[in-house]
């Protein structure tokens, strides 16, 4: 399968063109973002639990990242209330399973570098934001290596970022509010993608925005 596999273009998936599909899990349904492979893939997905389901024991061959979005996703390490951000480097392994609540969780696969070795579980509602680089702007630092960095931002409403290209590309996912540039308006569950060095000016309106924003990692090679 390839499904927005062409990282050389913009891609955007807003809420109202999700599709869920049921995976081949009881209970588990993915809405497919961007998809190289069949199921074992170079992945980015929303991925739906349901109440008290669970998902077998598999071993992450080209690493895990998540942030989870709804709910509480667990394991047999520790439970992961919405805020959480994991990262489950090449080789890790475990068996995911929810509550009564269900979970909704973002989730790439087989996106780390076989030298990004560091496992993480931050609860990024416990942490400590810093200013960004205009006013109106929080950020939370949640990994960074070899070029890239992950981060949530948080916007102010009627905030303005000064117009910038990406070097590397960059990853957005809209988790409240509503993020905007010169190319559209992207409500709470949009996901951007922006190529290497593409470039625009994103502001917010009266209501703001959080994102998940990742960038460096769509460099060539």
């Amino acid at each position: 399968m390839r499904l927005n596999a062409d990282f050389s273009r913009r891609a955007v998936v807003t809420p109202d063109q999700y599709r869920w599909v049921a995976s081949p899990t009881s209970g588990v349904e993915r809405m497919m973002l961007d998809r190289v492979g069949d199921e074992v893939a170079r992945a980015t997905s929303l991925v739906r639990y349901a109440p008290n389901s669970t998902f077998p024991t598999h071993e992450h061959g080209g690493g895990e990242e998540i942030l989870v979005l709804e709910g509480e996703f667990a394991d047999e390490h520790g439970r992961y209330p919405a805020g959480h951000y994991l990262r489950n480097p090449i080789g890790t392994a475990h068996a995911p399973r929810v509550g009564g609540q269900g979970a909704l969780i973002f989730v790439k696969l087989h996106q780390f570098s076989s030298d990004d070795t560091v496992q993480k579980a931050i609860d990024t509602r416990a942490e400590p934001w810093r200013p960004g680089l205009v006013d109106g702007l929080e950020v939370l630092p949640l990994h960074d290596f070899e070029g890239e960095h992950v981060a949530l931002v948080r916007w102010a409403p009627n905030t303005r970022f000064q117009p910038h290209a990406h070097w590397g590309g960059e990853e957005i996912l809209v988790l409240e509010g509503t993020f905007h540039d010169e190319h559209g308006a992207y409500p709470a569950g949009s996901w951007l993608r922006s190529p290497h060095r593409s470039q625009h000016t994103p502001f917010t309106q009266e209501d703001g925005a959080l994102i998940y924003v990742k960038v460096g990692h769509l460099a060539p090679e």
